[in-house]
């Protein structure tokens, strides 16, 4: 999370995200309101509400400025569009009739907030990097921050800067902001410092603010302009006396990753902070207590999730290491997070009975847990050499089926933790599905060596030859549940249907995803295909005919999973933004 900021009210938080949205977020509950708000392409680093609070700029590393109506989340508009490299800052002028940006392009521009329109030549000066910008409260001066190491200020009317620029930070100046009279500036920069400087002569106030022990990323005044916030990449928001300089208090902790952004709410009374941990917290400005949870659930990508098979539940494993039970209907989490991976979760999948839930991860191992108590069953089931990429059980229950990096495939019993037999080789690059035939007959499994092959679950032998005619990387393989069928997906943004008996492909490729297919699988009666892509969709097929059914659901970030409930009528996804989504396999419409 790049940027956070309270509504003029303090009512709502918008947040802008390096997963390309921008959300907006009940202050008092913490509950997100609506849906996130798309379009960007790259990173949102900057956003701002409007002064009557009824609309959102944001900036972004796709050069784009973008406006947002913020009680419907649409954008309003075109995005403005002039900057030539990354736009790192923006904010409303006090009236809203104006916008000011900075970007990376070592400019400033500003722009009329009703048509969109530049407002004169770009702002010239800066030597480097343009990294903050921002309005002076009676909106008739502009102060900006730079890699360059220097604070300039201009005048918004004429775009002519103000005298010299304001020196003494020894590396890049990351942050700016004017005190509510506009009589200060604050800086913060990665010499790990906070400055003040007088608005009027442009001389350092006092000493430079030390305590940050990494870089200082944002700087704030407190609304009646007594006190100074700052985040930094310590991991630490800390609170500063603009008099004296000192520390307020001691610094405030919780953020397990780089404070990117913080802002005081209207009243003072609050401070908001986002950050690389990939949440937003809210403190108590007079404690220093953090106020409620963190807006979070999974800590980073949600790499695999499943239905449990009376549907209740669902199992998600994430590149947080760990594993989470969750309520099918509420959304809720169930229990506290499964762990003692080492490293990230790969694949994860239910027993047929739906007491069990085995795990793949990139550790090398493969664990077994108890669905209903979250403990972890016997030891490690050890014996791959490299990443495990995918797991299944056998449709009894009694064999889990694992796939690796190590080009091999390998089965255990459930039971014991042992490995049945020795290890499935042939495949000549990483495994990366596998999957057990609805009889647990056959095992078929799918490689980055672009094939797909089918094995003999009881003598590990390979059947036939192997399935050739994706042009890159298969990811993900299923049976259909009549086991006649294989549909696989790939890196070459297809998705094909194989026979199983003579491992000819059926009919054409289905295209349609603009990028590599991540997640396949079949529903419950044979008669679907839903395929989740890097394009940041969600489709759903016809198996019979290969055509698209309906329009691709579309979420804000990668899927890397997607799955069927045992009933048909859902569709579960996991997200590179961290989500997991329940979808109406019908009307295609978001449940969860």
């Amino acid at each position: 999370v790049n940027s956070v900021v309270f509504s003029p009210d303090g009512t709502k938080i918008v947040s802008g995200s390096e997963d390309t949205t921008i959300r907006i977020w009940d202050a008092a509950t913490g509950q997100q309101v609506g849906d996130a708000l798309t379009g960007h392409e790259r990173w949102v680093t900057s956003v701002a509400f409007s002064p009557d609070g009824a609309q959102i700029v944001s900036g972004s590393w796709d050069a784009t400025i973008r406006i947002w109506d913020a009680a419907t989340g649409q954008q309003v508009g075109d995005a403005l569009t002039g900057h030539k490299d990354c736009v790192t800052s923006v904010a409303f002028l006090p009236d809203g009739t104006k916008i000011v940006s900075g970007s990376w392009d070592a400019t400033i521009r500003i722009w009329d907030a009703a048509t969109g329109q530049q407002v004169g030549d770009a702002l010239t000066g800066h030597e480097y990097h343009v990294t903050s910008v921002a309005f002076s409260p009676d909106g008739a001066q502009i102060v900006s921050g730079s890699d360059d190491e220097t604070i300039r200020i201009w005048d918004a009317a004429t775009g002519q800067q103000v005298g010299d620029a304001l020196t003494g930070h020894e590396y890049r100046v990351t942050s700016v902001a004017f005190s509510p009279d506009g009589a200060q500036i604050v800086s913060g920069s990665d010499d790990e410092t906070i400055r003040i400087w007088d608005a009027a002569t442009g001389q350092q106030v006092g000493d430079a603010l030390t305590g940050h022990e990494d870089n200082v990323t944002s700087v704030a005044f407190s609304p009646d302009g007594a006190q100074i916030v700052s985040g930094s990449d310590d991991n630490t928001i800390r609170i500063w006396d603009a008099s004296t300089g000192q520390q307020v208090g001691d610094a405030l902790t919780g953020h397990e990753d780089l404070v990117g952004s913080v802002a005081f709410s209207p009243d003072g009374a609050q401070i908001v902070s986002g950050s690389d941990d990939k949440t937003i917290r809210i403190w108590d400005a007079a404690t220093g207590q953090q106020v409620g949870d963190a807006l979070t659930g999974h800590e980073y990508h949600v790499t695999s999730v499943a239905f449990s098979p009376d549907g209740a539940q669902i199992v998600s494993g994430s590149w947080d290491a760990t594993i989470r039970i969750w309520d099918a209907a509420t959304g809720q989490q169930v229990g506290d997070a499964l762990t003692g991976h080492e490293y990230r979760v790969t694949s994860v999948a239910f027993s047929p009975d739906g007491a069990q839930i085995v795990s793949g991860s990139d550790d090398n191992t493969i664990r077994i847990w108890d669905a209903s108590t979250g403990q972890q069953v016997g030891d490690a089931l050890t014996g791959h050499e490299y990443h495990v990429t995918s797991v299944a059980f056998s449709p009894d229950g009694a064999q889990i089926v694992s796939g690796s990096d190590d080009k091999t495939i390998r089965i255990w019993d459930a039971a014991t933790g042992q490995q049945v037999g020795d290890a499935l080789t042939g495949h000549k690059d990483c495994v990366t599905s596998v999957a057990f035939s609805p009889d647990g007959a056959q095992i078929v499994s799918g490689s980055d060596d672009n094939t797909i092959r089918i094995w003999d679950a009881s003598t590990g032998q390979q059947v036939g030859d192997a399935l050739t005619g994706h042009e890159y990387h298969v990811t993900s393989v299923a049976f259909s549940p009549d086991g006649a069928q294989i549909v696989s997906g790939s890196s070459d943004a297809t998705i094909r249907i194989w026979d199983t008996a003579t491992g000819q492909q059926v009919g054409d490729a289905l295209t349609g995803h603009e990028a590599l297919v991540t997640s396949v699988a079949f529903s419950p009666d044979g008669t679907k295909i839903v395929s989740g892509s890097y394009d940041r969709t969600i489709r759903i097929w016809d198996a019979a005919t290969g055509q698209q059914v309906g329009d691709a659901l579309t979420g804000d970030e990668a899927f890397p999973s997607v799955a069927f409930s045992p009933d048909g009528t859902k569709i579960v996804s996991g997200s590179m933004d961290t989500t997991i989504r329940i979808w109406d396999a019908a009307t295609r419409g978001q449940l969860q």
